[in-house]
C-alpha cells in the first residue's frame, strides 16, 4: 500500500496535469477551491483520474466532501484497505 507521501506526490501530479496547480502547491492542508483555484469541472476529472490511478471508488456523496487535499489522501487510503 502507498504511503500518504506518495498518494499525496501522485494526487499533486493529477492536480498539476488537469488543473495546471503547481505540484510543490498541493500539500495536505490546501483546500481544492480556495487556495488552489480547482473549478468544480476540474474537481470532477481529478476525482476520477484518482479512482482510476488509485483504483478506488469515489461516490458523488463522497467526492463532494473532499475539499483539501489531506481530505483526499485520507479517503484514498481508506477506500484502499
Amino acid at each position: 500500500m502507498a504511503s500518504t507521501e506518495e498518494i499525496r506526490t501522485q494526487l499533486a501530479e493529477i492536480v498539476n496535469d488537469l488543473a495546471g496547480v503547481a505540484v510543490e502547491d498541493v500539500q495536505l492542508d490546501k483546500s481544492f477551491v480556495d487556495d488552489l483555484g480547482v473549478d468544480s469541472l476540474s474537481m470532477v476529472e481529478i476525482i476520477y483520474e484518482c479512482e482510476d490511478k488509485f483504483g478506488v471508488e469515489i461516490p458523488d456523496e463522497d467526492a463532494k466532501n473532499l475539499k483539501t487535499v489531506g481530505d483526499a489522501v485520507a479517503y484514498i487510503e481508506r477506500a484502499s484497505n
